[in-house]
């Protein structure tokens, strides 16, 4: 990989970056398209960086809905056209005594993460509140399907089921616009749920928040375009906009939010 490239990424991500090279020789060099698995948003925003500046390849993306956060990206040599079927997504609903019980995304991820189903196998976890659903990759969704039967205490059972019957996912990304300091990670936190900057650093340093999926103690970690943030017990967010600054220096950004 040039070197040149690493210089856009963390170091962190020099591996994935390496990853999608692999995947854009394959492409060039056998003129076949390539599937990945699941990506989430900024994998996402590296693969189409890195395509838009280093090839003359084409991609799409993905996820079983139109505003899916996870997505699996079919890249390609321009004579070929992509359909939905070609992303190889299946769409699991999980039946379970609705009367009884309640699940959560998190009890459903922690279980699917548990079975030693890595994250980038299923994509995006509906619900409309009472029904659930989940995106996995056809490869895999026999696999998951058998592997999975109790959701903490819960029995459930997994179902293909058509793309008709998908749900309209109760929890969106609410936009808003603000103001930060800095866009260190206990900054933003600090920012966005109007905490002091010493309770969000006590709950990075309490492995309380995640930065695009993973677990992340340290409070002076950067964020940049398109991560996603996890605070448990307050939500979710998304920079989904670096938009400047203000005369005071201060970082303008666009958010995606779920609050809890």
């Amino acid at each position: 990989m040039n070197a040149n490239v690493y210089q856009h990424f963390r170091p962190e991500e020099h591996p994935f970056v390496d990853s999608v090279g692999d995947w854009l020789e394959q492409v060039e060099s056998q003129y076949a398209p390539y599937l990945t698995n699941f990506l989430d948003p900024r994998q996402a925003y590296i693969l189409e960086t890195m395509i838009r500046e280093n090839s003359e390849l084409k991609f799409s993306f993905y996820g079983g809905y139109e505003r899916a956060e996870r997505c699996r990206c079919m890249i390609y040599p321009d004579y070929y056209e992509p359909q939905i079927d070609d992303f190889e997504l299946v769409m699991i609903e999980i039946n379970y005594p609705q009367k009884f019980t309640e699940l959560s995304h998190g009890k459903i991820l922690g279980t699917l993460m548990n079975a030693g189903i890595k994250r980038d196998y299923f994509g995006d976890i509906i619900s409309d509140g009472d029904r659930w659903q989940i995106f996995l990759a056809k490869e895999s969704a026999s696999y998951i399907v058998g592997q999975v039967t109790k959701i903490g205490r819960v029995t459930v059972h997994l179902e293909e089921r058509p793309y008709t019957d998908i749900i309209i996912p109760k929890d969106s990304w609410i936009e808003e616009t603000t103001t930060a300091t800095s866009m260190r990670l206990d900054a933003i936190i600090s920012t966005v749920y109007n905490i002091s900057r010493q309770r969000s650093k006590q709950l990075v340093e309490a492995s309380k928040v995640k930065v695009n999926w993973s677990v992340n103690e340290r409070p002076d970690y950067l964020l940049d375009l398109l991560d996603v943030v996890s605070v448990r017990g307050f939500g979710r967010i998304q920079i989904q906009g670096l938009e400047g600054k203000t005369k005071k220096e201060k970082f303008r950004l666009r958010l995606g939010v779920l609050r809890k």
